[in-house]
């Protein structure tokens, strides 16, 4: 029977459902990510079929050359920027991913993100701690989101659920910025589309970043970028922490360019820039807008239903290359 390598630990529903098939499982015990090394010697330990990988596993020409019998590479995750795509279709090597899985919890996560920066949540919470919290009074004043402006920068599933859960929960106005334009966000929640990503950064008072990390999207939001945002505006990213520079980032929440940041996702993950955990006015959070159980059981199903299905000899549901 087919041999699988799991990298890190799933939902018991997507091995359950490997194993009901007769599939021989080999699961990474380790709790943390396998680093690149760690993977390339698994796999030329072993002749594997395939290879249910996360977005924190590099899979790149090394690893390919590790795992020549490896045929199917099913991402756990919606994205795929941890995949050297051209090199697997070069190959005939087929990669999956679990689009939707993650749509309500990551929308979700967002707004969270939103109001704890605008509402200084974080701020609050560390104040209560440390002890500095004398009676009630006026100093720590947050701001009401709704009727602000909502800016989405990227307008497939979760920012047009983003838009749906701001209108329709915070009255919040939506402008959007894409390369194609979305009409049905446009039609269902008012959604006004911008031509220019400037427009959108000079306009909006909470920038949401939904993109996907492409050679184009990397850097997206810079220096120059932060400084046409207004100094009332905050900075939200739950996509992916490279389309942020984030030392310019670091700068402009130091020095007063914008009023805040909510980041879920870094550019340097694990590591964050120099100095921004020491920034009072940013609510940070350890890549968990889809850390939900309902979210993970739910990749797990889809990243596994595309190994089936593979093995079945069928298309995948869900294959990128």
């Amino acid at each position: 029977m087919k041999k699988i390598f799991i990298t890190r630990r799933i939902p018991e529903n997507g091995l359950a459902m490997l194993r009901e098939k007769g599939f021989t499982l080999v699961l990474s015990e380790k709790p943390r990510p396998l680093s690149k090394r760690e993977l390339i010697k698994e796999l030329k330990k072993n002749p594997y079929d395939a290879v249910l990988c996360l977005l924190t596993d590099t899979i790149d020409k090394d690893v390919f050359d590790a795992a020549p019998s490896v045929k199917i590479f099913a991402n756990f995750a919606v994205g795929f920027n941890n995949i050297a795509l051209e090199e697997a279709k070069k190959r005939g090597v087929v990669i999956t991913n679990t689009p939707g899985a993650s749509t309500e919890s990551v929308s979700e996560f967002t707004l969270a993100l939103i109001l704890n920066a605008a509402r200084r949540v974080n701020e609050g919470d560390r104040f209560m701690r440390a002890g500095k919290f004398k009676g009630w009074g006026p100093p720590m004043f947050g701001r009401d989101i709704k009727g602000m402006t909502l800016g989405i920068v990227g307008s497939g599933r979760i920012g047009a659920e983003v838009a749906k859960k701001a209108l329709r929960g915070f009255e919040m106005k939506i402008i959007y910025y894409d390369v194609i334009r979305n009409e049905l966000l446009e039609k269902e929640y008012g959604a006004r589309f911008v031509s220019t990503l400037e427009e959108l950064l000079r306009t909006a008072d909470v920038v949401s970043l939904h993109v996907s990390l492409l050679p184009s999207t990397k850097h997206l939001i810079n220096k120059e970028r932060l400084a046409m945002m207004k100094k009332t505006a905050y900075l939200v990213n739950t996509s992916r922490g490279p389309v942020i520079d984030e030392n310019a980032l670091v700068d402009a929440l130091k020095n007063g360019v914008i009023a805040g940041a909510g980041l879920d996702v870094f550019e340097f993950e694990p590591k964050t820039a120099k100095g921004l955990t020491r920034i009072e006015n940013v609510v940070l959070t350890p890549h968990i807008a889809a850390g939900t159980e309902i979210a993970r059981q739910e990749m797990a199903r889809l990243a596994v239903t595309n190994l089936i299905a593979f093995f079945d000899g069928k298309t995948p549901p869900n294959v990128v290359v």
